[in-house]
């Protein structure tokens, strides 16, 4: 527990009584519901409201959220008034790789509502190097004269530091060896998975346009490598970065997707069905709030959306079928897609049903049954890795030379997309 304790900061303090306090309120409510559910049953009288009950049973609820509500805004209060005091921010500790990493989780399955509540936890979206972050408006950490730039854009609930393995005694980081033998930059972006691929894309889209403006000769040439759903985070941006006139689209010439769900993962279509299966009997009705919670990036990843006509003005925890407006691969840029298989050849049934446990084969490489929404990769431009789950393809070194292969000057392949 102590060990533990080392990775905090005094202002998680705050953050954790705010979560606390919207836990129970959640709480609170699936009870009530429940509750309600069996007053109707039993042909009891019930409230007006479709998630309230009436009388005293009511009015236990009500008292239950007010001081709910009341002793959580104290403790906010007095925690805002005490922990400056008690830990100045230039005093607070630097921030470890196992604080960041759960941070990064939690922003990954609730980052809207962190962010929505005004949470000291909510990330904000960060382009890094050499694990400073990187203030597009003054980016004096960026190396002037190398004019090339390797962006690495993570994935859901991860951060910029998971790109580095785990290697004998040591974190490998075979991404910056990766970058240096191509002459280019190493740039991370963090970002708040949790939220709207879309909304990431266009906050994306305006820091390497900053960039660009303040210095525009260490953006002369920009390649991407984007693992999971920072390949529909980058495919966003760039739509984004074009409808609005931006310069640094021009100055892109290779993207790299690593597992990519370009069209959903089966996971979260999962989620979906187990929201209508709670949803079917009054008894279970309530307790489909808690599959409610997860945020809108998990939810855009049922079918891989990227931008937000995708899913506005739409329910997105309702059955529905895919309704995504078609994106090719973005055109005068070399894209290249990386699969991976748990099984140990390519076309056994392991390899068809699991991919690499989380994405399979076919949405990895932007293939589907529908020949307009196919994304047609190359052949040259697809490579797909055995014996390796999603994770790993952060880590295999094979992976970083395949990579090498492509994006080395001497083998630069044609540009994909129409």
């Amino acid at each position: 527990m102590t060990r533990s304790l080392r990775h905090l900061r005094a202002s998680d303090l705050r953050a954790a009584t705010q979560l606390i306090t919207q836990a129970t309120l959640g709480a609170t409510d699936i009870a009530e519901g429940i509750h309600r559910s069996v007053h109707r049953t039993l042909g009891m009288p019930v409230g007006q409201s479709p998630t309230r009950t009436r009388g005293i049973t009511g009015l236990v609820y009500r008292s239950v959220r007010a001081t709910t509500r009341s002793v959580g805004q104290g403790l906010d209060r007095l925690l805002a008034l005490v922990l400056p005091k008690a830990a100045p921010a230039e005093e607070a500790p630097a921030s470890t790789p196992q604080r960041e990493a759960v941070i990064a989780a939690l922003n990954g399955v609730l980052g809207d509502r962190l962010q929505a509540s005004g949470s000291p936890l909510a990330t904000r979206m960060s382009l890094r190097h050499q694990g400073q972050h990187l203030d597009p408006q003054d980016p004096v950490g960026l190396p002037a004269g190398r004019g090339k730039v390797l962006l690495m854009i993570h994935g859901l609930c991860m951060n910029d530091l998971q790109w580095r393995a785990h290697g004998p005694g040591q974190r490998v980081d075979h991404w910056a060896a990766l970058a240096d033998n191509l002459g280019h930059a190493p740039i991370y972006l963090r970002y708040n998975s949790g939220l709207p691929i879309s909304h990431n894309g266009q906050q994306l889209a305006a820091q390497l346009e900053q960039l660009l403006s303040r210095r525009p000769e260490a953006l002369d040439e920009i390649s991407v490598i984007a693992h999971s759903m920072g390949g529909l985070l980058i495919r966003s941006a760039v739509a984004c970065g074009r409808a609005a006139g931006m310069q640094w689209p021009d100055r892109l010439r290779h993207i790299v997707f690593l597992g990519t769900p370009h069209h959903g993962a089966p996971l979260e279509r999962a989620g979906n069905w187990i929201d209508v299966l709670l949803g079917a009997t009054p008894y279970s009705a309530p307790l489909a709030r808690l599959g409610h919670l997860r945020s809108a990036g998990i939810t855009d990843l049922r079918f891989g959306h990227v931008l937000e006509a995708d899913w506005q003005g739409q329910d997105r925890f309702a059955r529905q079928p895919d309704r995504r407006r078609h994106l090719p691969l973005p055109a005068g840029v070399a894209c290249h897609a990386v699969a991976a298989t748990t099984a140990d050849r390519v076309g056994s049934l392991e390899d068809r049903l699991l991919g690499d446990g989380l994405v399979p084969l076919a949405s990895a490489l932007g293939q589907h049954r529908n020949p307009a929404r196919d994304l047609g990769f190359a052949e040259a431009d697809r490579w797909i890795a055995c014996r390796t789950n999603h994770m790993q393809l952060l880590s295999r070194p094979e992976v970083a030379r395949q990579l090498l292969r492509w994006l080395a000057p001497s083998t630069t392949p044609a540009p994909a997309g129409p």
